[in-house]
């Protein structure tokens, strides 16, 4: 069954300047589809269609009946003074309605009520217990949980949460509706690693259809069976994840160029023959026949054209020599704000050449650290800087003192260089043409990225400290980051959720929680294997039922032996009863949540084998 069929879609929002143009495909029920294309090609534009927000110029749009579609950049407006609490609820909107006819069902029920009463009472209880209506607590803390929204955020007003905080919430809203179509709009780029991989899980077990937009390589990997890329307006197909893509394309690209050159081999040839007939031919009309024949030939044969890559940015890192072992140490490093410890007593030693990635939940004081180590931020403790260490920092959050002037005249008077050393540099970036002489402040937060990453290159550094360097970027800029940053020998400590970006630089972890910092001297791959170890570890294995020892008094041991079981399994479930309601109030806190669900699986385990054994006992008593 198609859930979604787009055909022959055109949009335009300029003259001469058309976004999509003749976009056609299908989604069947169940997939989970990746949206794929350079910043500007009309992904979020394809959404916005497919939501009714937008009209087509040309083509249509078909959704399937019945299918409720919910699209994660849309923020609804909500009445003043909403908390994040009420904006979640409203996923259940419906079902309060029926919550509410209920009530006032239940007043007019009597003895002598009409059947019809009864039945519709009893209709709309069931399609309340069926539809989650008495499940919503657990439901909105399990995914509050899961995407990292705590019980302080969702008690706060909606209206004064950030953009980033009211994505989260709009995305756990969405979820609770158990829509049966999801469009999903760069969905990690507001979530800590832990969050995305509950949402990975999430969207793995999800039945409904998927299509994302996402520059999270390992996102699209874990999560897409088939990605669907958008260039010039049209749509090209693969059928796989994003490992498969890139293969892909690329052997597409090598079959397209060699054909390409195979025909420009034969034309070639083809042409030189041509040439040569018509010179013979000037006194014999027979070669000069053949000779246009095989240039008509020529015309008519269907060319391929020459596949080009997209436009990439080409510039690297300048680095100053260091001399010496020891970049950077931190002692007793410790930094409040007010009564509140963001960290404390950090010990650290950097030497020559380290790759650092700086991981933690969000909140926890990433960019805090880095900005007390960079002097930013004044904190307690010893920082010391080897003494021929030269640093540079791209913070996560861009900031031009002067946003008013162009791209252009913001290089010449902060870097100081010549008007053709700043359009080249420029180009460099891909800022060409009229693009110089835009004014900074009216950039994208990429652009600013790129616009920042431009002004760092060419500066002598040896250490470099990156604040999320592939936030705002699409797939072929982070890849150029990537380059850039491979190439680079010096010293790199950088906080990043990009995955793919981890894995594939950091030589060194730092786990930041708690007011601490772990620290795992390896890679990424290690580290998630030493952390799901430790996870491992810690939920016991149940241990193997034992059976009933049999009593040598006869029947009346047996029966002491039912009875003595019956109160231990009464005991049991009492416990686990108690567990029950300790796991619904700490619904949020993710620590004491993973200790008393380890609990349960103990205490579950005991009340099995105890049922076991009276189940053994009743046998050989019967």
């Amino acid at each position: 069954m198609i859930d979604i069929s787009v055909k022959d879609l055109v949009k335009s929002f300029e003259v001469g300047q058309t976004l999509l143009d003749g976009l056609s495909f299908d989604i069947g029920e169940g997939e989970c589809v990746g949206i794929m294309g350079r910043n500007g090609c009309g992904k979020t534009t394809l959404f916005r269609l497919l939501t009714g927000e937008l009209t087509p110029d040309e083509g249509e749009i078909t959704i399937a009946a019945g299918k409720r579609l919910g699209l994660i950049s849309q923020i609804p407006h909500y009445p003043a003074g909403y908390s994040a609490e009420e904006v979640l609820r409203t996923a259940y909107a419906p079902l309060e309605a029926m919550r509410r006819k209920m009530d006032a069902l239940a007043e007019k029920l009597t003895a002598s009520a009409p059947k019809a009463l009864l039945d519709e009472y009893d209709r709309l209880s069931n399609a309340y217990l069926t539809g989650g209506g008495y499940e919503q607590d657990t439901q909105i803390d399990k995914i509050c949980n899961g995407l990292g929204i705590p019980q302080e955020m969702r008690k706060q007003e909606f209206d004064r949460l950030s953009g980033g905080e009211k994505t989260r919430v709009n995305l756990a809203r969405l979820l609770l509706e158990k829509t049966d179509i999801l469009l999903l709009d760069e969905p990690t780029n507001h979530l800590d690693l832990k969050s995305v991989e509950w949402l990975e899980e999430y969207l793995r077990k999800f039945k409904g259809t998927v299509l994302t937009i996402s520059h999270d390589r390992f996102f699209l990997d874990r999560v897409v069976g088939r990605i669907i890329e958008i260039t010039g307006g049209k749509a090209d197909f693969y059928s796989g994840n994003y490992t498969f893509y890139l293969q892909e394309k690329q052997e597409r690209f090598n079959r397209q160029l060699k054909q390409y050159e195979q025909e420009q081999a034969k034309l070639k040839q083809l042409g030189y023959t041509v040439e040569r007939m018509k010179g013979w031919g000037i006194n014999n009309r027979v070669l000069y026949r053949r000779a246009m024949s095989i240039q008509h030939r020529m015309e008519r044969i269907e060319k391929t054209e020459r596949p080009t890559k997209e436009k990439t940015l080409r510039a690297r890192f300048g680095e100053k020599d260091f001399h010496g072992d020891e970049v950077l140490s931190v002692k007793g490093l410790t930094k409040r704000f007010g009564d509140r410890m963001i960290f404390s007593d950090i010990e650290l030693k950097v030497t020559g050449g380290e790759r650092i990635a700086l991981l933690g939940d969000n909140g926890t004081g990433k960019t805090t650290f880095l900005r007390v180590l960079l002097g930013e931020l004044a904190g307690e403790g010893k920082i010391k800087f080897g003494p021929s260490v030269k640093w540079a920092y791209l913070p996560q959050v861009i900031h031009f003192e002067h946003p008013e002037r162009t791209l252009y005249d913001t290089m010449l008077y902060e870097k100081n260089c010549t008007p053709q050393s700043a359009r080249d540099r420029l180009g460099a970036f891909l800022f060409s043409g009229e693009d110089v002489f835009k004014t900074v402040g009216t950039l994208s937060g990429g652009e600013q990225s790129r616009l920042r990453l431009c002004m760092l290159m060419d500066e002598k550094i040896n250490l470099l400290i990156l604040d999320e360097p592939t936030n705002h970027l699409d797939v072929a800029s982070r890849e150029w980051v990537e380059c850039a940053v491979d190439e680079y020998e010096g010293t790199l400590i950088f906080v990043s959720h990009d995955r793919y970006f981890v894995d594939k630089f950091a030589t060194r972890i730092w786990e930041l929680e708690d007011g601490r910092i772990r620290d795992f001297p390896c890679g990424y791959a290690k580290y998630r294997a030493i952390k799901e170890h430790e996870a491992a570890q810690r939920v016991q294995q149940p241990k193997k039922k034992e059976k009933a020892p049999k009593p040598a008094g006869g029947s009346k041991e047996l029966e002491k032996l039912v009875r003595r079981l019956e109160r231990e399994i009464d005991a049991q479930e009492q416990k686990l009863a108690a567990l029950d309601e300790e796991l619904s109030a700490a619904a949020t806190d993710y620590q004491e949540l993973l200790r008393l669900t380890e609990e349960k699986e103990r205490e579950e385990a005991a009340l099995e084998e105890l049922m076991a054994q009276w189940e053994t006992a009743m046998s050989e008593l019967e």
